[in-house]
């Protein structure tokens, strides 16, 4: 799967890695004492007295493994979900992922004791960003090892998910916190959703247009527009979501104009015609 130019690491992916191996590397190193890591950890039935833990065990993992296996998520996953939506509407997002697999975690304690243990990692935000990928592009092919074939991103994100059901039910005392994962993966969708809901309007039936080409997006800037050509096959996403997502961006402007455009979907183009600029 080609995510150029996207797939690079992106500031605050970059960030949240650097900032987890660092918490990690001190607890292990300079701050040993247990009270200290008891204090960041998030536990449903202390949350309400220790509420920055519900932000606070996001940063706290239980080993070089664990923080691995997550970091490694979230570098396939959030460079292209961060350069679609933002460098601030994703680190906004990510910690709403990871509350809200704090907050199932408490309202679940009260009914299921395998909900009560006590949490640590950012498994449930990062799990929250792959949900993300997945609906904003489902039909990505990704090379899982050890499966001899690609598998869709949308599958692939509904069999972690399930897995995680399954066995929260299963092996439920196996020290991992699979509700807080699928609170993350939860909470994502529901994000996505009303967001989808929130935009949803009456849409005029479809007329001809040509293709708009933006020549610079800032917003006192008049249109240009380039004489009417047929349009482009569109490009299969699970090839190149990148150039899928341009199409898609493109095809707004033509059908509703420039101030149509959000402040990402802004980005995102100007982003791409720089790295146009920069590969010619």
């Amino acid at each position: 799967m080609n995510l150029s130019p996207s797939n690079r690491l992106t500031p605050w992916v970059g960030r949240l890695i650097i900032a987890n191996a660092v918490v990690l590397l001190l607890l292990l190193t300079v701050f040993t004492s247990p009270s200290l890591q008891a204090a960041l950890r998030f536990a449903p039935g202390e949350a309400l007295h220790r509420p920055w833990t519900f932000v606070t065990y996001m940063f706290v993992h239980a080993g070089l493994l664990h923080l691995l296996t997550n970091m490694l998520v979230l570098f396939v996953f959030g460079p292209p979900v961060e350069h679609r939506i933002g460098g601030r509407a994703f680190i906004l997002y990510y910690l709403y992922c990871g509350i809200g697999a704090a907050v199932l975690s408490l309202v679940l304690s009260g009914i299921m004791s395998s909900a009560a243990t006590p949490v640590v990692g950012a498994s449930g935000a990062v799990l929250g960003v792959a949900v993300a990928f997945a609906l904003l592009w489902p039909d990505a092919e990704l090379l899982v090892f050890p499966l001899p074939m690609p598998v869709k991103a949308r599958t692939l994100i509904l069999v972690l998910v399930g897995l995680d059901v399954v066995l929260s039910q299963v092996t439920p005392r196996d020290g991992v916190a699979h509700l807080a994962h699928v609170g993350g993966a939860g909470f994502g969708y529901l994000f996505f959703r009303l967001q989808a809901l929130s935009r949803r309007s009456p849409r005029q039936p479809p007329r001809a247009v040509e293709r708009v080409v933006m020549v610079q997006s800032g917003a006192a800037e008049p249109e240009h527009r380039t004489p009417p050509v047929p349009l482009r096959p569109r490009r299969r996403a699970e090839t190149d979501p990148v150039a899928a997502e341009v199409d898609r961006v493109l095809d707004k402007i033509s059908e509703q104009g420039m101030n149509s455009l959000t402040p990402a979907e802004r980005r995102f183009l100007d982003e791409v015609a720089r790295k146009k600029k920069q590969e010619h």
